[in-house]
Protein backbone atom coordinates (compact mmCIF):
# COMPACT_ATOMS: atom_id res chain seq x y z
CA UNK A 1 0.00 0.00 0.00
CA UNK A 2 1.62 3.35 -1.02
CA UNK A 3 0.69 6.14 1.72
CA UNK A 4 1.90 9.35 -0.41
CA UNK A 5 5.95 8.15 -0.65
CA UNK A 6 5.82 5.49 2.09
CA UNK A 7 5.21 2.27 1.50
CA UNK A 8 3.25 -0.79 4.00
CA UNK A 9 3.35 -3.95 4.03
CA UNK A 10 4.61 -5.70 0.05
CA UNK A 11 8.41 -6.30 1.93
CA UNK A 12 8.98 -2.56 2.97
CA UNK A 13 9.99 -2.30 6.63
CA UNK A 14 7.48 -1.84 8.87
CA UNK A 15 6.12 1.66 9.36
CA UNK A 16 5.87 3.38 12.28
CA UNK A 17 2.64 6.12 12.77
CA UNK A 18 1.01 8.19 15.63
CA UNK A 19 -1.41 10.48 15.66
CA UNK A 20 -2.43 14.24 17.20
CA UNK A 21 -4.10 14.74 20.07
CA UNK A 22 -4.90 18.33 18.78
CA UNK A 23 -8.13 19.78 17.80
CA UNK A 24 -7.86 19.56 13.88
CA UNK A 25 -9.59 22.84 13.46
CA UNK A 26 -6.17 24.81 15.33
CA UNK A 27 -4.00 24.64 12.08
CA UNK A 28 -1.13 25.88 13.45
CA UNK A 29 -1.30 23.51 16.95
CA UNK A 30 -1.92 20.92 14.77
CA UNK A 31 0.38 21.53 11.82
CA UNK A 32 3.54 21.90 14.47
CA UNK A 33 2.47 18.89 16.50
CA UNK A 34 2.39 16.74 12.96
CA UNK A 35 5.85 18.26 12.59
CA UNK A 36 7.14 17.19 15.92
CA UNK A 37 5.49 14.05 15.31
CA UNK A 38 7.62 13.55 11.94
CA UNK A 39 10.56 15.01 13.33
CA UNK A 40 10.75 12.00 16.14
CA UNK A 41 10.49 9.51 13.54
CA UNK A 42 6.50 9.28 12.68
CA UNK A 43 6.08 8.19 8.86
CA UNK A 44 2.84 8.78 9.16
CA UNK A 45 0.59 10.84 11.21
CA UNK A 46 -2.78 10.32 11.59
CA UNK A 47 -5.47 13.64 12.22
CA UNK A 48 -9.26 13.70 13.61
CA UNK A 49 -11.56 14.80 10.73
CA UNK A 50 -14.65 14.89 13.08
CA UNK A 51 -16.32 18.00 12.05
CA UNK A 52 -16.94 20.53 9.08
CA UNK A 53 -14.39 22.85 10.82
CA UNK A 54 -11.40 19.93 10.82
CA UNK A 55 -12.22 19.50 7.41
CA UNK A 56 -11.84 22.83 6.21
CA UNK A 57 -8.89 23.15 8.38
CA UNK A 58 -6.95 19.56 6.69
CA UNK A 59 -5.60 21.28 3.21
CA UNK A 60 -4.72 24.19 5.21
CA UNK A 61 -2.81 22.16 7.40
CA UNK A 62 -1.17 20.27 4.38
CA UNK A 63 0.05 23.73 3.19
CA UNK A 64 1.39 24.81 6.31
CA UNK A 65 3.33 21.54 6.39
CA UNK A 66 4.80 21.76 3.08
CA UNK A 67 6.16 25.37 4.30
CA UNK A 68 8.29 24.10 6.87
CA UNK A 69 9.25 21.31 4.68
CA UNK A 70 7.41 18.31 6.53
CA UNK A 71 6.36 15.87 3.89
CA UNK A 72 4.85 13.25 6.38
CA UNK A 73 2.14 12.24 4.91
CA UNK A 74 -1.54 13.06 7.07
CA UNK A 75 -4.58 10.45 7.39
CA UNK A 76 -7.71 11.40 8.13
CA UNK A 77 -9.50 9.79 10.73
CA UNK A 78 -13.18 9.03 10.00
CA UNK A 79 -16.51 8.64 12.41
CA UNK A 80 -19.74 8.51 11.82
CA UNK A 81 -20.01 11.14 9.19
CA UNK A 82 -16.83 10.57 7.11
CA UNK A 83 -19.12 9.93 3.82
CA UNK A 84 -20.60 13.58 4.47
CA UNK A 85 -17.20 15.59 5.20
CA UNK A 86 -15.12 13.61 2.41
CA UNK A 87 -17.92 14.54 -0.31
CA UNK A 88 -18.61 18.38 1.31
CA UNK A 89 -14.89 18.91 1.27
CA UNK A 90 -13.44 18.04 -1.47
CA UNK A 91 -10.12 19.93 -0.90
CA UNK A 92 -9.52 17.87 2.40
CA UNK A 93 -10.43 14.64 0.38
CA UNK A 94 -7.70 15.61 -1.98
CA UNK A 95 -4.78 16.70 0.81
CA UNK A 96 -5.24 13.52 2.91
CA UNK A 97 -2.82 10.99 1.80
CA UNK A 98 -5.16 7.77 3.22
CA UNK A 99 -8.88 7.61 4.63
CA UNK A 100 -9.26 5.65 8.14
CA UNK A 101 -12.83 3.85 7.69
CA UNK A 102 -14.05 2.66 10.90
CA UNK A 103 -17.19 -0.08 9.67
CA UNK A 104 -18.80 -0.14 13.27
CA UNK A 105 -19.44 3.45 12.69
CA UNK A 106 -20.49 4.04 8.81
CA UNK A 107 -24.35 3.96 9.98
CA UNK A 108 -26.98 0.78 10.01
CA UNK A 109 -28.59 -1.57 7.86
CA UNK A 110 -29.16 0.33 4.49
CA UNK A 111 -27.38 3.07 5.66
CA UNK A 112 -24.23 1.52 6.03
CA UNK A 113 -23.25 -0.05 2.66
CA UNK A 114 -24.33 3.25 1.32
CA UNK A 115 -22.15 5.40 3.38
CA UNK A 116 -19.09 3.19 3.60
CA UNK A 117 -19.59 3.01 -0.71
CA UNK A 118 -19.42 6.26 -0.64
CA UNK A 119 -16.18 6.80 1.20
CA UNK A 120 -14.78 4.39 -0.94
CA UNK A 121 -15.75 5.85 -4.37
CA UNK A 122 -14.44 8.92 -3.16
CA UNK A 123 -10.98 7.19 -2.09
CA UNK A 124 -10.44 5.70 -5.70
CA UNK A 125 -11.70 9.00 -7.01
CA UNK A 126 -8.71 10.92 -5.72
CA UNK A 127 -6.81 7.38 -6.04
CA UNK A 128 -6.37 7.13 -2.35
CA UNK A 129 -5.71 4.23 0.37
CA UNK A 130 -8.07 3.43 3.32
CA UNK A 131 -8.02 1.47 6.67
CA UNK A 132 -10.34 -0.63 7.58
CA UNK A 133 -10.26 0.08 10.90
CA UNK A 134 -12.49 -2.00 13.10
CA UNK A 135 -12.45 -0.99 17.06
CA UNK A 136 -13.06 -3.59 19.66
CA UNK A 137 -15.22 -0.70 21.15
CA UNK A 138 -17.37 0.41 18.61
CA UNK A 139 -17.89 -3.22 16.89
CA UNK A 140 -20.74 -3.71 13.66
CA UNK A 141 -23.36 -5.11 16.40
CA UNK A 142 -25.76 -6.19 13.50
CA UNK A 143 -22.66 -8.85 12.63
CA UNK A 144 -21.88 -9.39 16.26
CA UNK A 145 -25.45 -9.89 17.24
CA UNK A 146 -25.75 -12.47 14.36
CA UNK A 147 -22.74 -14.35 15.42
CA UNK A 148 -24.33 -14.57 18.34
CA UNK A 149 -27.43 -15.86 17.88
CA UNK A 150 -25.58 -18.80 14.97
CA UNK A 151 -23.57 -19.61 17.94
CA UNK A 152 -26.49 -20.12 20.60
CA UNK A 153 -28.23 -22.45 18.21
CA UNK A 154 -24.77 -24.02 17.43
CA UNK A 155 -24.70 -27.89 18.44
CA UNK A 156 -21.17 -27.33 19.90
CA UNK A 157 -20.79 -23.81 20.72
CA UNK A 158 -17.61 -21.72 21.41
CA UNK A 159 -17.02 -18.75 23.99
CA UNK A 160 -18.66 -15.75 23.68
CA UNK A 161 -15.34 -14.25 23.55
CA UNK A 162 -13.70 -16.40 20.51
CA UNK A 163 -17.47 -14.86 18.75
CA UNK A 164 -16.76 -11.78 19.57
CA UNK A 165 -12.93 -12.53 18.13
CA UNK A 166 -14.75 -13.60 15.17
CA UNK A 167 -16.78 -10.58 14.69
CA UNK A 168 -13.99 -8.31 14.81
CA UNK A 169 -11.65 -10.70 11.92
CA UNK A 170 -14.99 -11.08 9.95
CA UNK A 171 -15.89 -6.87 9.94
CA UNK A 172 -12.63 -6.26 8.52
CA UNK A 173 -12.53 -9.19 6.05
CA UNK A 174 -16.13 -8.42 4.79
CA UNK A 175 -16.06 -4.76 4.68
CA UNK A 176 -12.23 -5.18 2.70
CA UNK A 177 -14.47 -7.50 0.32
CA UNK A 178 -16.42 -4.88 -0.16
CA UNK A 179 -14.37 -2.15 -1.02
CA UNK A 180 -12.82 -4.51 -3.50
CA UNK A 181 -16.27 -4.85 -5.23
CA UNK A 182 -16.73 -1.49 -5.42
CA UNK A 183 -13.40 -1.08 -7.48
CA UNK A 184 -10.92 -0.56 -4.45
CA UNK A 185 -7.58 -2.65 -5.57
CA UNK A 186 -6.16 -4.99 -3.00
CA UNK A 187 -2.96 -3.18 -2.16
CA UNK A 188 -4.50 -0.07 -1.27
CA UNK A 189 -6.33 -1.60 1.89
CA UNK A 190 -5.58 -1.78 5.14
CA UNK A 191 -6.79 -3.46 7.89
CA UNK A 192 -6.65 -3.42 11.36
CA UNK A 193 -8.60 -4.64 14.38
CA UNK A 194 -7.82 -2.95 17.59
CA UNK A 195 -8.74 -4.23 21.05
CA UNK A 196 -7.86 -2.97 24.26
CA UNK A 197 -6.88 -6.39 25.85
CA UNK A 198 -3.26 -7.77 25.05
CA UNK A 199 -4.63 -11.66 24.59
CA UNK A 200 -7.64 -10.39 23.04
CA UNK A 201 -5.36 -8.39 20.40
CA UNK A 202 -2.89 -11.35 19.90
CA UNK A 203 -5.86 -13.77 19.06
CA UNK A 204 -7.85 -11.66 16.19
CA UNK A 205 -4.27 -10.68 14.72
CA UNK A 206 -3.31 -14.69 14.67
CA UNK A 207 -6.39 -15.20 12.76
CA UNK A 208 -6.19 -12.16 10.43
CA UNK A 209 -2.87 -13.19 9.48
CA UNK A 210 -4.16 -16.54 8.12
CA UNK A 211 -7.41 -15.14 6.74
CA UNK A 212 -6.28 -12.36 4.86
CA UNK A 213 -3.78 -11.45 2.56
CA UNK A 214 -3.90 -7.28 3.18
CA UNK A 215 -1.71 -5.10 4.77
CA UNK A 216 -2.14 -4.56 8.80
CA UNK A 217 -1.88 -2.14 11.15
CA UNK A 218 -0.94 -3.29 14.94
CA UNK A 219 -1.66 -1.34 17.79
CA UNK A 220 -3.50 -1.85 21.23
CA UNK A 221 -5.85 0.45 21.70
CA UNK A 222 -6.98 2.52 25.08
CA UNK A 223 -3.82 1.06 26.29
CA UNK A 224 -3.16 3.05 29.29
CA UNK A 225 -1.38 5.77 30.73
CA UNK A 226 2.45 5.17 32.04
CA UNK A 227 3.97 2.09 32.60
CA UNK A 228 0.64 0.01 31.88
CA UNK A 229 0.37 1.19 28.49
CA UNK A 230 4.20 0.95 27.37
CA UNK A 231 3.94 -2.95 29.14
CA UNK A 232 1.25 -3.13 27.55
CA UNK A 233 1.63 -2.63 23.95
CA UNK A 234 5.10 -4.00 23.77
CA UNK A 235 3.55 -7.55 25.20
CA UNK A 236 1.37 -7.53 22.46
CA UNK A 237 3.16 -6.43 19.73
CA UNK A 238 5.99 -8.12 20.61
CA UNK A 239 4.16 -11.30 19.96
CA UNK A 240 3.02 -10.59 16.56
CA UNK A 241 5.59 -8.88 15.49
CA UNK A 242 8.12 -11.99 16.26
CA UNK A 243 5.60 -14.21 14.67
CA UNK A 244 5.62 -11.73 11.31
CA UNK A 245 2.70 -10.54 11.63
CA UNK A 246 2.05 -6.45 11.35
CA UNK A 247 3.43 -4.09 8.78
CA UNK A 248 3.05 -0.96 10.16
CA UNK A 249 2.32 -0.13 13.93
CA UNK A 250 1.58 2.68 16.70
CA UNK A 251 1.91 2.60 20.57
CA UNK A 252 -1.09 4.68 22.18
CA UNK A 253 -0.10 5.81 24.98
CA UNK A 254 -2.43 8.38 27.38
CA UNK A 255 -0.36 11.83 27.06
CA UNK A 256 1.89 13.39 24.87
CA UNK A 257 2.18 11.37 21.29
CA UNK A 258 5.73 12.42 20.39
CA UNK A 259 6.39 10.06 23.61
CA UNK A 260 4.92 7.26 21.10
CA UNK A 261 7.68 7.54 18.82
CA UNK A 262 10.43 5.99 20.43
CA UNK A 263 8.44 3.17 22.20
CA UNK A 264 7.58 2.07 18.82
CA UNK A 265 11.34 2.11 17.45
CA UNK A 266 12.63 0.56 20.83
CA UNK A 267 10.17 -2.46 20.18
CA UNK A 268 11.49 -2.58 16.68
CA UNK A 269 15.18 -2.43 17.54
CA UNK A 270 14.44 -4.95 20.54
CA UNK A 271 13.09 -7.70 17.92
CA UNK A 272 16.09 -6.86 15.60
CA UNK A 273 13.05 -6.28 13.40
CA UNK A 274 14.05 -2.63 12.66
CA UNK A 275 16.96 -0.83 13.61
CA UNK A 276 17.02 3.10 13.34
CA UNK A 277 18.09 5.46 15.82
CA UNK A 278 20.13 5.25 19.11
CA UNK A 279 19.84 2.23 21.60
CA UNK A 280 20.83 3.13 24.98
CA UNK A 281 21.98 0.62 26.82
CA UNK A 282 22.60 1.32 30.34
CA UNK A 283 23.12 -0.51 33.56
CA UNK A 284 20.62 -0.91 36.68
CA UNK A 285 22.33 1.50 39.09
CA UNK A 286 22.81 -1.29 41.78
CA UNK A 287 25.12 -0.92 44.63
CA UNK A 288 27.74 -0.76 42.77
CA UNK A 289 27.38 1.69 40.78
CA UNK A 290 29.89 4.85 41.17
CA UNK A 291 28.56 7.66 39.09
CA UNK A 292 25.66 9.47 38.85
CA UNK A 293 24.13 7.69 35.51
CA UNK A 294 20.76 8.78 35.64
CA UNK A 295 21.70 12.66 34.99
CA UNK A 296 23.77 11.48 32.44
CA UNK A 297 21.30 9.08 30.60
CA UNK A 298 18.25 12.08 30.75
CA UNK A 299 21.37 14.05 28.77
CA UNK A 300 22.49 11.38 26.43
CA UNK A 301 18.73 10.77 25.99
CA UNK A 302 18.10 14.73 25.45
CA UNK A 303 20.97 15.12 22.95
CA UNK A 304 19.89 12.50 20.77
CA UNK A 305 16.75 13.51 20.07
CA UNK A 306 15.49 12.33 16.49
CA UNK A 307 18.52 11.06 15.96
CA UNK A 308 17.56 8.65 12.75
CA UNK A 309 20.86 6.98 12.48
CA UNK A 310 21.23 3.73 14.41
CA UNK A 311 24.06 3.90 17.10
CA UNK A 312 24.37 1.60 19.93
CA UNK A 313 25.44 3.35 22.99
CA UNK A 314 26.49 1.78 26.27
CA UNK A 315 26.42 3.96 30.12
CA UNK A 316 27.86 1.67 32.66
CA UNK A 317 28.61 2.66 36.08
CA UNK A 318 31.07 -0.12 37.55
CA UNK A 319 33.67 -2.47 36.42
CA UNK A 320 31.69 -5.90 36.18
CA UNK A 321 30.19 -5.37 33.17
CA UNK A 322 30.61 -1.91 32.56
CA UNK A 323 34.32 -2.27 30.51
CA UNK A 324 32.63 -5.33 28.24
CA UNK A 325 29.68 -3.98 27.61
CA UNK A 326 31.12 -0.60 26.26
CA UNK A 327 33.74 -2.33 24.20
CA UNK A 328 30.60 -4.21 22.42
CA UNK A 329 29.10 -0.85 21.64
CA UNK A 330 29.23 1.53 18.63
CA UNK A 331 30.33 4.44 21.64
CA UNK A 332 30.67 3.25 24.81
CA UNK A 333 31.33 4.84 28.35
CA UNK A 334 32.24 2.46 31.42
CA UNK A 335 32.83 4.91 34.79
CA UNK A 336 33.65 4.25 37.99
CA UNK A 337 35.13 6.58 41.21
CA UNK A 338 35.96 10.08 39.42
CA UNK A 339 37.20 8.39 36.20
CA UNK A 340 36.35 6.68 32.97
CA UNK A 341 36.61 5.58 29.78
CA UNK A 342 35.20 6.09 26.71
CA UNK A 343 35.12 3.69 23.90
CA UNK A 344 34.57 4.25 20.07
CA UNK A 345 33.56 1.08 18.00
Amino acid sequence: VMVGQVQVGGGAPIVVQSMTNTDTADIEGTARQTADLAKAGSELVRITVDRDDAARAVPHIRDRLDQMGVSVPLVGDFHYNGHTLLNDHPACAEALAKYRINPGNVGFKEKKDRNFSSMIETALKFRRPVRIGVNWGSLDQALLTRLMDENHLSANPIDARAVMHEAVVQSGILSAARAEELGMPANQIVISAKCSEVQDLIAVYRLLATRSEHALHLGLTEAGMGSKGIVASTAALGVLLQEGIGDTIRVSVTGDPVLEIPLAYGILRALNIRKIGPEIISCPTCGRCEIDLLKLSAKIEKALTGQKEYLKIALMGCVVNGPGEAADADIGLAGGRGQGVIFKK
